[in-house]
């Protein structure tokens, strides 16, 4: 037994070895961690157990069978972070680049189903320089299983992707199918074709980071989630992102305690701008509602002029989507829509409730937005709401005009309950343009068409440009006080707490995709 014992003892060993001592210690020189350092910060202390440790590829073609290591190029297994069950796979740079296999993506795929028969989350930290060309289409087949049951399992349990290193080719699709991508600056990068080919067929010449970067992605594509600084960061981003979420689609958020003391926010009385075409930072508003250091923005620099993310309110995890006037006015247009709706979509998979505050003038005019498609990318935001049946609040601080009043969570789409501030203005459109139409004639006509103008454009806002006409309809349920919006949010979720929607019965519908 004692020399079985030894051969056991010595396989184990050159697996924890990866590719070798050399290969790790360049992986430290590129400032990366190695796939079981990352495991190691990322699990609780002793939690995590190795599953397929001494598996090996299968090749023979090109030399293969002459270089095997454990493990093919992947760690996997299951533990604990912050005593809640995970399952992991993380990619060994070290052992042939990363490169998926066909062994490599069984073991993938072993976790994964073992994650929708438990309900727990699974996280993938991604380090592979793609297909492994030798094994041809065994290992693009592997892709393809990894597709499937991403696919299989999205709204069932979270999923979650760190970007750690090269994210190429068709590796880029298993990412973009979960729930959260995080990437890291300066040595990971994702993307469909690289450099090399782009320079062939377009002749464009750039950088892995210019193409495909973790802040290209994070500014400009709006691929991935989190931006992070460097590995630990991208980690402890992870933990905190599953901290707000459920193990499964079965279960709730675990809430933490909530000390209840006074709810009055005074500062939100005063906290909007006299003159109403000036801007304010949405985030300001919102800091005064949550509970204290608890928002989790998602998506930070891409689509700014809207703002989603997670927070907690009474201790409670909410997810949060609200125009940002500091940024276009908070207009509505292609990015800002997508990106609300997919957040949308994810909280209402996940039985997370959604509060809005709304302050938007409409949506984005022009040629570029009509030709890139506003109306049907509007309406994938205007669907995520009418399609969400979790708990769903509306606040609107001021303006609320056109289309994008209806889209923003109105009563008429299922909100459940829709409060305004005095200072809201819910029309048509802004008083100036209304006048301009509606009173076109008389102000033509008038001694002085600028005084008219003006004096029309009173009696509008009079009328229509305030909460009042709403609430005497019933479309707003109570015109309140700012400073009791905290309280009155906590108990309007408390009362929501058990709602029950019944959809039609259907397959599936027909988003606008």
């Amino acid at each position: 037994m004692d020399k079985k014992l030894e051969t056991l003892k010595l396989k184990k060993d050159q697996a924890l070895l990866g590719g070798g001592q050399a290969r790790i210690d360049s992986q430290h020189k590129k400032g990366k961690l190695t796939a079981r350092e990352r495991l190691h910060f990322l699990l609780d202390e002793g939690s995590f157990e190795e599953i397929g440790m001494l598996v090996s590829h299968r090749s023979t073609d090109f030399g293969m069978e002459k270089e095997n290591y454990p493990g093919d190029g992947v760690v996997t297994g299951y533990g604990f972070i912050n005593g809640r069950l995970v399952y992991v796979f993380s990619q060994d740079f070290t052992v042939f680049g990363g490169s998926l296999s066909e062994t490599h993506a069984e073991k993938i795929c072993k976790i994964m189903d073992l994650a929708m028969k438990n309900g727990a989350p699974v996280i993938g930290l991604n380090d592979s320089g793609g297909a492994r060309i030798q094994e041809g289409v065994v290992s693009l087949g592997g892709y393809a299983d990894i597709f499937y049951r991403n696919t299989m399992a999205s709204g069932v349990v979270p999923q979650i992707s760190a970007i750690m290193g090269p994210c190429a080719g068709g590796a880029v699709y298993s990412p973009a199918i979960t729930d959260f991508i995080l990437m890291v600056e300066h040595t990971s990068y994702m993307f469909v074709t690289g450099p090399n080919v782009v320079k062939t067929v377009t002749h464009e010449v750039v950088t892995s980071e210019e193409l495909g970067g973790a802040n290209t992605h994070a500014t400009k594509s709006g691929v991935t989630h989190f931006a992070c600084t460097n590995e630990i960061e991208a980690i402890q981003h992870v933990k905190k992102l599953l901290s707000y979420m459920p193990q499964n689609c079965e279960e709730t958020a675990p809430a933490l305690p909530y000390d209840a003391s006074d709810e009055q926010r005074p500062a939100l009385n005063t906290i909007l701008p006299q003159n109403i075409s000036q801007p304010y930072d949405m985030r300001d508003i919102l800091q005064e509602v949550i509970d204290e250091g608890t928002f989790l923005e998602v998506h930070r620099d891409f689509a700014e002029n809207i703002v989603v993310g997670f927070a907690r309110l009474a201790g409670r995890s909410i997810g949060i989507v609200a125009n940002q006037p500091a940024f276009l006015a908070g207009v509505l247009d292609i990015n800002s829509s997508t990106k609300g709706a997919r957040f949308i979509r994810f909280c209402d998979s996940f039985n997370i409730p959604l509060l809005v505050f709304e302050d938007v003038p409409g949506f984005l005019p022009g040629t570029d937005q009509e030709w890139k498609g506003i109306i049907t990318n509007g309406a994938k935001l205007l669907y995520a709401f009418c399609e969400a049946t979790v708990p769903r609040i509306t606040v609107i601080t001021r303006k609320a005009y056109g289309g994008a009043y209806d889209v923003m969570n109105s009563k008429h789409i299922g909100a459940d309950m829709n409060y305004a501030w005095p200072s809201a203005e819910i029309a048509v459109m802004g008083a100036k343009g209304a006048a301009e139409i509606i009173f076109k004639r008389e102000i033509i006509t008038a001694p002085d068409p600028e005084a008219k103008w003006k004096e029309m454009e009173q009696l509008y806002s009079d009328t229509f440009a305030n909460p009042y006409r709403a609430a005497e309809r019933g479309f707003i349920d109570e015109v309140i006080e700012p400073a009791e919006t905290r309280k009155k949010l906590i108990k309007a979720f408390k009362m929501l707490e058990n709602k029950v929607v019944n959809l039609p019965r259907k397959k599936h519908g027909n988003m606008p995709l």
